[in-house]
């Protein structure tokens, strides 16, 4: 049975002119007959006359101050960076540290490329309809950043999208209390020496700073060892340290305004299909988000934590199951235990619970590859949504000409390894105007929700732009019902 869409007219496409001003190192590299890049630029800077500074100040301001909220702070905070890191004197007018960084900053287009792979939650705010809706942009250099929209579900299915902020912000990263337990088993995962990982863990409080992290690496050269494996322990010490920190943005800016840059060495290439879920136990809701970040080489699992999308904790996620692309978090726990679908063997959907949200040990399959249009792989899309009839689990297929489309599984409420029921036929297709784009013949969504009696799936195509499907809840469980598992 073909459960066809209602395409919302509401669209969400890339905007070049939302731009972010970030750090810009100007190919920075150290000589044994010079100095450094930055040192040389700074110098060039710092002898420019002082009554031109002024007028090369206010030029500059007057280009780029209206396409930021805030650019004086940016600029006084990458002066403040360059300046220690060059360490030189700090007795300078404000005009020239202003000046010095907006020639160390560079603005950059988070969406110059594609807007897509939306995921939809309920707001915060908790009136009903609203919804947050994250996105992946993707810009110069396929770097993935994520984004956030507003909008609200009418009662007639009607998506009305927020207008959205003119200005982009990247929040204040700062570093958090690490786990000592959890640090150091990612650590032995990542393959490090297990006998240096216990010296340097070994002092350090069972919550420590990145500052006492740093002594403990520091320390280890004061022993006889071998300078290789000295250098890679620091090495990952390093990467993972920087793969967890925490994001805050002003509570004053619109939601719109934030987003999550690339922050730490394990997604420096990008912040990838970020699949967000409210989650609700015993008390005040949580949003959980699972992201691949990516380095150019290897793919990582990671974990958002948000209260309110002001503040962001960002984890590692530990353990064997920990791997591959896809993992999304149920809304609640099962039988007292974090659950999660995921994939393992990069084409089929696996069922996975765990006692820490961070970390993951076993898994059990649920679904592989069977229908045509999903022969190569298949997958989640997103985290499972509760109905009355079972777990409904969104799906993505891929088939010949590495085409994607959407489908959709039924699991059991009591133990969701058990399949209750599977569309034969796409939920959603690539329609001739969605075909053409960054990534051709792709649809594809990081979750949807549901709302009075309606499922609403946001979806991505082409690695371009947005769209929204609209599908009636009971007809589609129904559609289940006319089409059962055949997997005892």
């Amino acid at each position: 049975m073909t459960i066809e869409p209602v395409r919302a007219s509401a669209q969400l496409w890339p905007d070049p002119r939302r731009v972010v001003a970030r750090a810009f190192m100007p190919g920075e590299w150290a000589t044994v007959w010079g100095p450094t890049r930055l040192q040389t630029v700074l110098d060039r800077v710092l002898a420019i006359p002082d009554d031109a500074v002024p007028d090369l100040l206010t030029a500059a301001l007057a280009e780029f101050g209206y396409r930021h909220r805030h650019l004086e702070r940016v600029l006084r905070q990458r002066a403040a960076h360059v300046l220690d890191r060059a360490h030189h004197p700090v007795d300078l007018s404000d005009d020239l540290r202003l000046l010095i960084g907006a020639y160390f900053t560079n603005e950059y287009a988070l969406e110059a490329s594609a807007l897509t792979n939306p995921s939809m939650v309920p707001h915060p705010d908790g009136s009903p309809g609203r919804f947050v809706l994250s996105l992946r942009a993707i810009g110069e250099g396929h770097i993935s950043s994520i984004e956030f929209r507003t909008g609200q579900i009418g009662a007639d299915g009607a998506i009305t999208l927020d207008p959205p902020s003119p200005f982009c912000t990247l929040g204040q990263r700062r570093p958090p209390l690490y786990d000592r337990t959890l640090f150091g088993i990612k650590l032995r995962e990542l393959g490090a020496d297990p006998g240096l990982v216990s010296r340097v863990l070994e002092g350090l409080d069972e919550r420590f700073t990145l500052a006492a992290i740093e002594e403990a690496i520091s320390n280890l050269y004061d022993h006889e060892l071998s300078a290789a494996v000295l250098h890679e322990t620091a090495r990952m010490t390093h990467w993972l340290a920087s793969s967890n920190y925490i994001v805050s943005f002003d509570p004053a800016t619109d939601l719109s305004e934030r987003a999550l840059f690339p922050a730490g060495s394990g997604e420096s290439a990008g912040m990838e299909d970020a699949r967000f879920v409210r989650f609700d136990d015993a008390g005040s809701p949580t949003y959980y988000a699972t992201y691949t970040a990516y380095d150019g080489f290897e793919i990582l699992p990671q974990l958002i934590e948000t209260a309110d999308f002001t503040e962001f904790r960002i984890a590692t996620l530990n353990g064997p199951a920990a791997r591959n692309k896809g993992m999304a978090v149920f809304p609640r726990k099962l039988d007292g235990h974090y659950a999660a679908l995921a994939r393992q063997d990069r084409e089929s959907i696996y069922f996975m619970t765990s006692d820490n949200v961070r970390f993951w040990n076993d898994h059990e399959l649920v679904y592989q590859p069977q229908l045509p249009w999903e022969l190569v792989q298949t997958g989640n899309c997103g985290s499972p949504i509760e109905t009355s009839e079972g777990w409904l689990v969104l799906t993505h297929g891929v088939g010949a000409m590495r085409r994607y489309a959407l489908g959709a599984l039924l699991l059991d409420r009591g133990d969701p390894t058990r399949v209750l029921g599977y569309l034969r036929e796409p939920l959603l297709e690539p329609e001739p105007g969605e075909r053409d784009g960054y990534v051709p013949n792709v649809v594809y969504s990081c979750g949807g929700m549901v709302h009075d009696g309606t499922l609403v799936v946001p979806y991505g195509f082409a690695d371009v732009g947005c769209g929204f499907a609209l599908y009636d809840l009971e007809a589609l469980l129904s559609a289940f019902a006319e089409a059962p598992s055949t997997r005892s």
